[in-house]
């Protein structure tokens, strides 16, 4: 799915796809966008990811909060972060602030502003039913 933003076009890349954080890891990532020219079909690796989500699971909770939000944002692209817990129905939101900063808030309803690339999607778009 492609999301045009003011002459830049953007990506929706599902399950699979994985996203390099240095020379000797790698992390697969539940869905990303990537902004900029179309991927081969037989692309695996995704360069410079803008927005990375995860859905937490018992098995990498941990991970998900620590290495993965520290190894993603080593990567200057990476400018949103998003933990979807299911069981909660609450996404956690970590964005690129300035300098080294990173900024987290809770977000149980309303809209995220993803910006950039300039998205604005409503928490319940991540949750299926009531």
């Amino acid at each position: 799915m492609a999301i045009a933003r003011a002459k830049l076009e953007c990506w929706m890349l599902p399950d699979g796809m994985t996203v390099r954080v240095d020379e000797n890891t790698a992390h697969e990532p539940d869905a990303l966008v990537y902004c900029g020219p179309k991927l081969p079909s037989s692309t695996i690796e995704v360069p410079s990811p803008v927005i990375v989500v995860e859905v937490l699971s018992p098995s990498t909770r941990h991970i998900d909060a620590s290495a993965k939000l520290a190894g993603y944002f080593r990567l200057p692209s990476t400018r949103h972060y998003l933990i979807v817990d299911a069981d909660k129905r609450l996404v956690i939101h970590h964005a690129r602030g300035d300098g080294d900063a990173i900024l987290t808030r809770i977000v149980k309803s309303g809209s995220l502003d993803l910006s950039p690339p300039g998205l604005k999607v409503p928490v319940a778009k991540f949750f299926v039913g009531p």
